[in-house]
């Protein structure tokens, strides 16, 4: 059955979208400086950082797009999953804690491209430009999506026109990302992260529970279609191709070059509180990939309907909830993928906004803006740029988990090498820092345009291996960084406040 107009429902939805502007109004008066208002001033605890960083890397895809094609594709769908599960780990592990002392070294840097800018000495202020002109095209498009998910389940939960759908769920992210800023966003994300958590794993459980329990499970989907157990297959039996497969764990890489996520190390309240985030972050991120693959294929065992027929496999999860719980009960799981989105989306607008404002406004427009000024340039951004991420989103057959593979890459491949070579090569010079930007996403952008072949490589693979040999060709080509960089690459390890 389908839960429409149901005021139980519009209830629970409604005391839960109150909560969140609270807590942005809660922040609102707490902003005195850009870097509060961009990094919380860097007192962020290991719980809430680990959480937020998590609750923002998934969004909407989590209850949307990965159960959506695991549905279609049964286990092979997971390989999207071990890659993130392992890109998740090796970016707690590699990048944190190096990048919240860099950072902090480097002109005490709040956004991504400001770091970039410090790092190499760019005063032409080339690179943040560049770098901000990437963020502005790609998040465009990510925070689309998180829009488009909201929109959907508007819809669908409450049968309300698609674009009406979509208003709602732009209004409510702008006004306490508007309002509260890096503190409101991550504390926002802390309360999301644990709601997506219980609800992503309460779904499959309850579902797999009524089927018999575990074994009985298997049982139907053996009986249904044995190639939906398969890794190495999809659901009509053809084998994935070795590109397919790398492919798909190719969304790993794109772990270290997503600003919304790397902003979250940054503003974390001391470097030794990583390693207990890391921790928190990789069990929660396991546990989800894992439930959210059930949850696809629980769905096309438990429910009477073929949501492939009508390619709404995406409401797998929505469908599910409709299915198993009462009603106010299913309010509250329907949250938690507004939660999913919400938590995204407001992330990406901030950092948006962050990297107008700083990289761009502030470093080439209005050098002398006062931290109120600059604030409220931030707040503008904020509502533009999610009026333009809305227009992209009036589509209704736009897909979630589209749009997010298409933003993804593109961050991957344009930062991704440079974050690294910046944090561990000391060679880097901001020549090699500017070819590997504009060589990762122009790879990147060029290549999602074509297919066929070698072509249907996932494009944050050839982006990626193409600006990571541009930074270190170019910079080997050009002269050394100078001693002061050096010596501040020797010295940043060492930073702990």
């Amino acid at each position: 059955m389908y839960i429409n107009n149901n005021f139980v429902i519009i209830a629970a939805f409604a005391v839960y979208l109150i909560f969140m502007i609270c807590i942005g109004m809660f922040f609102y008066g707490k902003n005195r400086t850009t870097t509060e208002y961009f990094l919380g001033g860097r007192k962020l605890g290991s719980w809430v950082t680990s959480m937020s960083a998590q609750a923002s890397d998934m969004s909407g895809w989590l209850l949307m797009g990965l159960p959506g094609a695991a549905y279609l594709s049964g286990l092979s769908a997971s390989w999207i999953a071990i890659g993130l599960a392992i890109g998740t780990y090796l970016n707690w592990l590699l990048v944190a804690k190096p990048l919240r002392q860099y950072t902090k070294v480097a002109g005490d840097s709040i956004t991504l491209p400001q770091f970039f800018s410090n790092r190499f000495e760019d005063k032409s202020g080339a690179i943040s430009v560049i770098c901000s002109l990437f963020i502005l095209v790609f998040y465009l498009f990510y925070t689309a999506s998180g829009f488009v998910g909201a929109a959907k389940l508007f819809s669908s939960v409450f049968g309300i026109s698609y674009l009406a759908a979509l208003l709602i769920g732009l209004v409510v992210v702008v006004s306490y990302t508007f309002a509260g800023g890096f503190f409101a966003v991550c504390w926002t994300d802390f309360f999301q992260g644990l709601l997506m958590f219980f609800c992503v794993l309460g779904v499959p459980t309850i579902a797999i529970s009524r089927m018999g329990g575990f074994e009985a499970f298997i049982g139907q989907v053996e009986a249904f279609n044995p190639h939906f157990l398969n890794f190495l297959t999809d659901a009509d039996g053809t084998k994935l191709t070795l590109i397919g497969i790398i492919s798909l764990l190719a969304w790993g890489l794109g772990y270290f070059g997503q600003p919304h996520i790397l902003v979250r190390f940054m503003g974390i309240e001391k470097p030794a509180a990583i390693k207990k985030s890391r921790r928190i972050a990789t069990v929660w991120v396991l546990i989800s990939l894992t439930a959210a693959v059930l949850i696809g294929m629980a769905g096309r065992m438990y429910l009477p309907v073929d949501l492939a027929a009508t390619g709404a496999q995406e409401t797998v999860y929505i469908t599910m909830v409709q299915h198993l719980f009462p009603v106010f009960i299913a309010g509250i799981f329907l949250a938690a993928i507004l939660a999913a989105i919400m938590s995204t989306a407001d992330s990406q607008l901030l950092v948006t906004a962050s990297a107008i404002t700083e990289d761009f406004y502030h470093a080439k427009i209005r050098p002398n803006a006062s931290a109120k000024e600059q604030m409220w340039v931030s707040r503008i951004c904020v509502v533009a740029v999610a009026l333009i991420a809305g227009l992209i989103a009036m589509n209704p057959d736009s897909s979630v988990l589209d749009l997010v593979e298409y933003a993804w890459a593109g961050f991957g491949a344009t930062f991704g090498p440079l974050v690294l070579c910046s944090l561990f090569w000391k060679r880097t010079n901001k020549y090699g820092a500017l070819a590997g930007i504009v060589v990762g996403g122009v790879v990147d952008l060029v290549w999602a345009q074509l297919s066929g072949g070698i072509f249907d490589l996932y494009e944050i693979v050839p982006g990626f291996i193409f600006g990571l040999a541009a930074i270190i060709i170019v910079s080997l080509l050009t002269p050394a960084p100078s001693t002061e960089i050096e010596a501040q690459f020797d010295s940043y390890r060492t930073c702990e406040d």
